[in-house]
């Protein structure tokens, strides 16, 4: 991974938004500020942390910023009001033509700024660009992963309402100008990259993933998906205004195929629920295997819902 000519690299706002991560957000912050690409801004959003992740991210962002090439560092603390809100907040201070979304306790592999921004330059039509992620501990480990060899994929907003696609806070890059025209995160739904992705597709941009690693993603107690009642209530709230898009029963059956990972081991009765909404004609290997888990997987205690 190489930098782009600093003659030709146009601005890139970093916005790493932050609740309660005062454990990994040193190491996030870090993994930003060593970036090798000559153009990009650094905002950092506490959204209400009451743990210590203030103190934190001020001492490592003193720290490390004498030596980053980083061109301005904004720290912004903020009443508690969930990551949308803090992303938008973030954005009233980004000044950049590109928006890159970072979680607080994932990893920025090196060069990752350069390659997606080199990729954003060359193709004016996509409006967000997502890529790979390989998974690390808690303390940084690469933890097993299946190699999958992968071309560039691409989706237009047909395609990304029909697979519910989620291009992940940690490794999507916008263009600045395709957000402007989706119109902010909405504060009330707290699945916010969902959101994004679907309103700057709608928005008549492509919507592409490369098949380079761009983020470590940490795998943590913290991070399990166990507030899937929750973020299943969410999904059908974002692809509510597409109910008349012939795309729309396939984008449910998504969400649910995705909330039956979690209600197989945790309600099943929820679960049974779910799989008889699906009509067969949309059912797939993905959910064949959701249906034979709830027949034989055993229950287990029922997860708290604790989503931001």
């Amino acid at each position: 991974m190489s930098p782009i000519a600093s003659s030709n690299a146009p601005l890139v706002s970093v916005i790493v938004p932050c609740y309660n991560y005062a454990t990994f957000v040193a190491d996030t912050l870090r993994s930003v500020l060593t970036q090798d690409y000559p153009n990009f801004e650094l905002i950092v959003v506490d959204d209400g942390s009451s743990d210590n992740s203030v103190e934190v991210i001020e001492a490592t962002l003193a720290q490390e910023q004498v030596n980053s090439l980083v061109r301005r560092v904004e720290f912004i603390r903020q009443k508690n009001a969930g990551v949308s809100a803090a992303l938008n907040t973030g954005l009233e201070h980004a000044h950049g033509v590109f928006v890159a979304t970072f979680d607080a306790d994932d990893l920025m592999p090196a060069g990752r700024l350069a390659v997606q921004l080199a990729y954003l330059q060359a193709h004016p039509e996509v409006g967000c660009l997502g890529g790979g992620a390989v998974r690390i501990d808690e303390h940084g480990v690469l933890l097993p992963k299946k190699d999958k060899k992968r071309a560039v994929r691409r989706y237009d907003f047909s395609q990304v309402l029909a697979a519910a696609l989620v291009v992940g806070g940690n490794i999507a890059v916008y263009r600045r100008d395709a957000m402007d025209l989706a119109g902010r995160y909405d504060p009330n739904i707290k699945i916010q990259d969902f959101q994004m992705t679907l309103k700057v597709a709608e928005a008549g941009f492509f919507v592409d993933i490369l098949p380079e690693v761009v983020t470590l993603y940490r795998k943590h107690d913290g991070s399990l998906s166990k507030n899937y009642k929750a973020e299943y209530r969410y999904g059908l709230e974002v692809i509510a205004p597409y109910a008349t898009h012939p795309q729309y029963e396939s984008a449910k059956a998504r969400l649910i195929t995705k909330a039956l990972r979690m209600a197989v081991v945790y309600d099943k009765s929820f679960g049974w629920s779910l799989i008889r909404q699906v009509p067969l004609r949309l059912w797939d290997k993905q959910l064949l295997k959701r249906l034979r888990h709830l027949l034989l997987k055993k229950p287990k205690t029922a997860a708290k819902e604790t989503l931001q």
